[in-house]
């Protein structure tokens, strides 16, 4: 078993790289989502010192170990910051975009996107996938990947705020709600006004 020891978590440059993350701060790592760092330790791997951030998914009650030099290049990053945020929602607003091609092929995409790590491409999937009750029912794959996108979400909306996550769900959800029942009535005034005039309007224009 390879040999650990514990470091302090204060940030400080090693002979290995710049610490860039500190302990008790939340992370996202592509792959997983939000997690947070709760440790930093050395293992000795091959004869060699490999430091390593141990970061926690208490979601999925799981452990990730990943070496310290090694952290940005993995796609682990910090939280989002408001700008980021605010981009995350102005997707949300905007108009949901279904290619018309195999749902095979737009599945793989939308798993990228979840897989990315990046919360505007995470924002774009749960606004395309998203439904209404007037809306035709998701397939089990669609609600699948929607469900997976919308929770990447909700957890790390909730980290930046440092809201629960229950909070967050619903803040997300009104503002889908909001955006699609904004471009219901958009659409149904358009209809209205390109419809041909009634008989109240012919007798009118007479």
């Amino acid at each position: 078993m390879a040999a650990k020891k514990s470091s302090k978590s204060k940030a400080k440059t090693t002979g290995k790289g710049k610490r860039i993350f500190k302990v008790n701060e939340h992370i996202v790592y592509p792959a997983h989502g939000v997690g947070k760092v709760i440790g930093v330790e050395t293992e000795v791997i091959a004869e060699m010192d490999v430091e390593l951030y141990v970061v926690e998914f208490e979601q999925d009650k799981m452990i990730l170990r990943v070496p310290t030099v090694k952290a940005a290049n993995s796609g682990m990053r910090a939280l989002s910051n408001e700008l980021v945020l605010k981009d995350a929602y102005t997707t949300l607003n905007g108009r949901a975009r279904i290619k018309r091609t195999m749902w095979s092929r737009r599945a793989q995409e939308y798993e990228a996107k979840i897989n990315s790590g990046d919360l505007i491409l995470v924002a774009e999937v749960v606004r395309d996938l998203h439904r209404t009750d007037e809306q035709p029912e998701q397939s089990y794959s669609e609600r699948q990947l929607y469900e997976r996108a919308l929770d990447r979400m909700v957890r790390e909306v909730a980290a930046i705020n440092k809201a629960t996550r229950s909070v967050a769900l619903e803040d997300i959800i009104d503002t889908l709600s909001k955006a699609r029942a904004k471009a219901a009535a958009k659409a149904a005034a358009k209809a209205a006004a390109e419809a041909p005039a009634g008989e109240d309007g012919e007798e009118a224009a007479a």
